[in-house]
């Protein structure tokens, strides 16, 4: 194999390839990335029997073939080469890179060894890149880190004629996200489950790139089932998770929430990063509603004590309660509006947290449901 390749379109696809990987594969040829030359094309694939991606840059090609080499090592060194052409060619059991007067010779793996990369499910529709990315980042971050509730670790992506609803729970807070899609079929009704953290890394290198998302969908049967990812140059496949016994998470949004609250989310914000200073892992920081407007609180009668009051819209009696400050600023991050609305029931039951224009109106789509902590004061 012998070909030349700009240098930036092969460290992004390196960099794409060598991210969704295992850091540590049980099988070693996993850990590599798959680069092939043919035509006037380099296709860069990577594949840990979960996830797939394959991406393609154009390149001047003088000898094609195939060649399997460390991904992240691979990554490492074509993110730090000089902004010049890049040239490749194979040596025997070696890769040989040379870019300007850097030279890298790298070891090979066996290519045959290789698993095929599964095909692509057939096409259910399409969605706007830089919507699904930007829904997609609202969701995620409320899905949940533990391994040992699979479940949890994933966004529920509900298909149901042209919209699409994402879903993410990790027991302590709860986001929904809906937007409009194009389905292949607009009577089209379908449920995934996908990992969470595969399916914001490809949302967010597709949002970027425009357009619109190919999503393409292998039907679930016993448990098993693949979501797939198309835009331009690149394709992603991830196995889905398990999602038959998913609870009806949309049944904890209060049914008639009253005492609604707006408060500026760049200023709470802020003023909750530096309330928070004072709070230890487990302590909430205190939100006090009033007709008066907001005080935000953290720290005990022992401890280092922080207060801050703030301009707030609130109808109702007065209200205090207490949050978890990451989890509460998790959701006022990725509001995307200026304004972020409250709606609560009572002190002991959850809030929701909508987007809000300057005129207060909610901006529709986005739900964000957060536990309270219980407090006594």
């Amino acid at each position: 194999m012998k070909l030349t390749v700009e240098r930036d379109a092969l460290a992004d696809a390196v960099a794409a390839v060598a991210k969704a990987l295992s850091g540590k594969p049980h099988i070693p040829v996993l850990a590599g990335a798959k680069l092939t030359a043919d035509g006037d094309t380099l296709t860069v694939q990577g594949f840990d029997y979960e996830v797939s991606n394959e991406l393609h840059a154009g390149a001047t090609v003088e000898d094609p073939g195939s060649v399997l080499v460390s991904a992240r090592l691979l990554a490492e060194i074509t993110k730090h080469l000089p902004n010049k052409p890049v040239n490749l060619a194979t040596t025997g059991a070696h890769l040989e890179l040379v870019c300007g007067s850097a030279r890298f010779t790298l070891p090979t793996m066996p290519v045959e060894d290789y698993p095929a990369l599964p095909d692509m499910p057939d096409g259910a529709g399409t969605v706007d890149a830089a919507a699904f990315a930007a829904a997609v980042a609202q969701v995620a971050v409320a899905a949940g880190r533990d391994d040992t509730l699979p479940m949890m670790t994933g966004v529920r992506m509900e298909l149901s004629g042209g919209t699409m609803a994402l879903l993410a729970t990790d027991r302590y807070r709860l986001a929904v996200r809906e937007l409009p899609w194009q389905p292949a079929d607009s009577d089209v009704s379908i449920n995934a489950l996908i990992p969470a953290r595969t399916l914001n890394d490809t949302a967010k290198a597709l949002g970027p790139l425009g357009g619109q998302v190919t999503i393409a969908l292998a039907q679930q049967t016993a448990g098993e089932g693949m979501i797939g990812f198309a835009r331009d140059t690149r394709r992603t496949t991830s196995r889905l998770l398990d999602g038959a016994n998913y609870p009806p998470v949309r049944s904890l949004f209060p049914a008639n929430p009253a005492m609604p609250a707006t408060v500026a989310t760049g200023p709470l914000m802020e003023v909750v990063k530096r309330v928070a200073l004072v709070a230890e892992r487990t302590t909430p920081v205190l939100l006090s509603f009033s007709a008066d407007g907001l005080v935000v609180e953290a720290g005990g009668t022992e401890e280092a004590r922080a207060s801050e009051a703030m301009d707030a819209t609130f109808t109702g009696d007065p209200l205090t309660i207490g949050f978890n400050p990451a989890y509460l600023l998790d959701g006022l991050a990725h509001l995307g509006s200026p304004y972020a609305a409250f709606h609560f029931v009572d002190a002991f039951k959850p809030a929701v947290i909508h987007p809000a224009g300057s005129d207060g109106d909610i901006i529709p789509g986005y739900r964000y449901l957060i536990m309270p902590i219980r407090v006594s004061r």
